[in-house]
């Protein structure tokens, strides 16, 4: 009895009142032991491997940083004072490192305490450009690779608001900078205007317009001169020595971008009218192309508001789109325009077809290819030989084919056409090398295309090399790295005719570092020490299993055991997951999971609790499969728990839990999840939703893959919402949802609105509201509230279940 009084005591201030006044709590020490470790660098490393920067930041923002000034217009999130994304993780140090020696190099002159970000290599990697953000705003900063030195260039004049930032010249003699215009007018403090009327929208023509909800939108006319204020930039060339001239006057440019030869630039431009219902993306665009000096050469196009479009996912705009360069040309321009106006619905012989135009642009366009699915890509070789991508959502088909830009006629070779979900059967990716112009192109070895794939299979993952012969046409595999210890994945072919490759290998227990692999001389050296900064999890049991559903479909998860964990002894179980939609069982089936990756536990990861005594159950497999003409959606609930009771069911076979005990968690769709687990079954003790929706009839338009509307399908959006089923909730429900959720469709509104209908109907729950959070969580304050907050749910609701019943 004393047990149990003194732990309501210590719940009771938690768990005992509708409002609850609380500062931000951390969370138990075995918790804290995981989550406030410092951050291991990440590296960028030069593709011929000889020179790389070691970029450091630190793992969480904190509160005050959120809760700077922050202005919400047309899908962006923008700091007015430091004109820059209010929501950037800034980075806190770089650092030179020399892969050959395998040591690191302090940079001289870097700023005290910097707020790095905008990161770029010049094209030959000479030197590194990035952007420091003061008070007042961005400065331009250049790293001299060979000094190991950094140096300012410009003042806090740089505007980082929107698009490209910064671009360097193709010599490396300059950069164009997007700056502050130097008349640039105040901003409109809305909260202190008084209104002179109503904002009002119409829809007079009829006109369907099924669009997402989206969030972040203009509302009225003081946001409209908000955004462009802050959009607006003039570009101006800069030089390594700081100098600088206005290189095009203030417009409000997007991106921004080279020829391979250095003599044009393309670029983007906003324009009017906007839209409230739409983000900035689908504002009027228009496509422009200067010469290097800044003089027009050649307009591209213009494309208008678009804020309705034929209905699906695999629907399009129609005009040009996908403006991009000829790598393997010195300035020509491609594009691509739909041949089905756009719409996915109607029946057509060809999907798309590509076009390009050589400088000086003054000719006429030529077709490039012609394709039956929508066009997602062509890697560029030579003239003669080009890799074009099409892909196909609905049948989740991707089509790979070699052709001659030289003969569109010619007909194209199908390389691989497949399931994209089909892991197992993924071919991998053509290797490219760097040209004359500093692009990335197909390397052509004596006739031979190279290609690296990750090699997931049956039997685990083990990396790739191949080689496709274009003459006959036939693939030979020349490497694969073979079962070991380690799981390995490449990260950059460094040069395919020595078979030196930059690859990556960790265990469980050992942190991820980066080696020289010589397949063609069976080396491996490693380049980097990162050590393990969770050594409390050093020794915790991992494995994946799989099982099976009722229905026969195999699936798999990973198991961890509690640290210290006792042999026969039944612990408590926290299960985390998210949702996939498949069109067939094959794919749904396939394990891309490994007991070798490192346990790595992120903010938002379940594997804290191995440390406070629970099982869990991570990345547990919860495929919803609709083959055929059948949607997966057609059977959410069911499948869903189907999914839950087959994982439960395995792990209690094994003997290590006490089913009883049981808590599910996720994040938004996971959090989706995790309220109709609990509202359709009686599998769990408890639950964890975080920054989910639970009402689909508020993103009526779809949500997730679903592709259907309310309208079309309202009996499926009513059964799937949690929301319309709060009266068969019993289960305690812990709710979590940043107060500035930015995510399409789940407004924190979602989460207000359920738990109110929850506490309406008698149902145990609780409502975490973050402030300043976004649909993922940054401030290191609202992070290990969050972990205090699951972790007193878990023990109150799980753990000791018991104790309350």
């Amino acid at each position: 009895m004393k047990k149990i009084i003194i732990f309501l005591g210590l719940v009771m201030p938690l768990f005992g009142w509708s409002q609850v006044d609380l500062t931000y709590q951390q969370p138990h020490e075995d918790i804290m032991e995981l989550a406030n470790v410092p951050m291991t660098p990440s590296m960028s490393i030069t593709p011929e491997g000889d020179k790389a920067v070691l970029i450091y930041r630190n793992q969480y923002k904190t509160i005050e940083e959120l809760s700077e000034d922050e202005l919400r217009l047309a899908g962006l999130r923008i700091n007015p004072k430091t004109n820059i994304s209010s929501r950037t993780r800034f980075y806190t140090d770089l650092k030179l490192f020399d892969p050959q020696q395998k040591e690191e190099h302090v940079i001289k002159g870097l700023p005290s305490n910097p707020k790095i970000s905008n990161i770029s290599w010049s094209p030959k990697y000479n030197y590194i450009a990035f952007t420091h953000t003061t008070d007042t705003g961005n400065e331009l900063w250049v790293i001299d690779y060979k000094k190991k030195s950094g140096s300012k260039l410009t003042s806090a004049i740089v505007n980082g608001n929107m698009g490209t930032t910064l671009s360097w010249f193709p010599d490396e003699s300059a950069l164009l900078v997007k700056t502050l215009p130097s008349n640039r007018p105040d901003l409109i403090n809305t909260g202190l205007k008084v209104p002179t009327g109503p904002t009002v929208s119409v829809n007079e023509a009829g006109v369907e317009a099924q669009n997402r909800t989206y969030q972040d939108l203009l509302t009225n006319k003081d946001d409209e001169f908000n955004f462009e204020v802050l959009a607006t930039s003039a570009i101006h060339k800069v030089n390594l020595k700081g100098n600088k001239e206005l290189w095009k006057p203030a417009a409000m440019f997007g991106s921004m971008s080279f020829s391979p030869d250095g003599n044009y630039v393309m670029l983007s431009e906003i324009k009017k009218p906007f839209s409230y219902i739409v983000t900035y993306g689908r504002f009027p665009t228009s496509y422009n192309i200067y010469t290097s000096s800044g003089d027009l050469a050649h307009f591209v196009a213009d494309i208008p508001l678009i804020e309705e479009q034929p209905k699906g996912f695999m629907s399009t705009r129609t005009g040009p789109r996908n403006m991009s360069w000829r790598n393997d040309h010195p300035a020509t321009l491609v594009w691509v325009e739909a041949l089905d106006e756009g719409d996915a619905n109607k029946e057509v012989d060809y999907r798309d077809e590509v076009y390009q135009l050589e400088a000086p642009y003054n000719g006429d366009k030529n077709v490039l290819a012609k394709t039956k699915l929508r066009y997602s890509g062509i890697t560029w070789g030579d003239d003669k030989t080009a890799i074009l991508r099409e892909y196909w959502w609905n049948t989740r088909t991707s089509k790979t084919s070699v052709f001659n830009p030289s003969q569109p006629d010619q007909e194209h070779v199908v390389f691989n056409e497949r399931n994209y979900q089909n892991t197992y059967d993924d071919p991998g990716d053509f290797v490219t090398t760097k040209n004359k112009f500093n692009e990335s192109v197909l390397q052509i070895l004596k006739g031979k295309l190279i290609l690296t794939g990750a090699g997931y299979s049956e039997e685990g993952k083990f990396p790739f090399v191949d080689e496709y012969d274009l003459k006959s046409k036939k693939t030979k595999r020349i490497f694969q790295v073979e079962e070991s210890e380690y799981l390995e994945s490449f990260v950059d072919m460094i040069d395919a005719k020595k078979g030196l490759i930059l690859t990556r290998l960790e265990s469980s227990n050992q942190y991820p570092n980066y080696y020289f692999r010589n397949y063609k001389k069976g080396s491996l050296e490693q380049i980097t020490d990162f050590k393990n900064p969770f050594e409390a999890l050093q020794n915790v049991h991992k494995e994946i299993i799989t099982y099976k559903r009722e229905d026969g479909l195999e699936l798999s998860a990973t198991l961890y055991l509690p640290v210290d964990y006792e042999e026969g002894k039944k612990y408590p179980m926290i299960m985390w997951a998210y949702p996939r939609e498949y069109k067939d069982k094959n794919s749904a089936s396939q394990v891309t999971s490994s007991s070798k990756e490192f346990t790595y536990p992120y903010y938002g990861s379940p594997i804290y609790w191995v440390n406070r005594g629970y099982v869990v159950l991570d990345d547990t497999a919860f495929p919803i499969i609709g083959a055929g003409d059948d949607q997966p959606n057609d059977t959410f609930v069911e499948q869903l728990v189907g999914n839950a009771k087959a994982a439960i069911d395995a792990v209690d076979e094994m003997g290590y839990i006490d089913r009883n005990k049981v808590a599910v968690g996720g994040h938004s769709y996971g959090a989706f999840m995790t309220a109709n687990l609990l509202s359709h079954s009686d599998l769990f003790a408890a639950g964890i939703a975080r920054s989910g929706a639970y009402n689909r009839t508020l993103t009526p338009f779809g949500f997730q893959s679903e592709e259907r509307n309310y309208w079309e399908a309202p009996s499926l959006y009513n059964t799937m919402s949690p929301f319309m089923n709060a009266h068969k909730m019993k289960t305690p429900l812990l709710l979590i949802h940043g107060q500035a959720d930015n995510n399409s469709g789940t407004y924190p509104m979602q989460s207000e609105r359920y738990f109110n209908a929850l506490k309406g109907l008698g149902a145990p729950a609780r409502l975490v509201m973050l402030p300043k959070e976004s649909h993922g969580y940054a401030a290191k304050e609202s992070i290990m509230h969050m972990l205090w907050e699951q972790d007193q749910w878990l023990e109150k609701y799980v753990k000791n279940r018991d104790l309350e019943e």
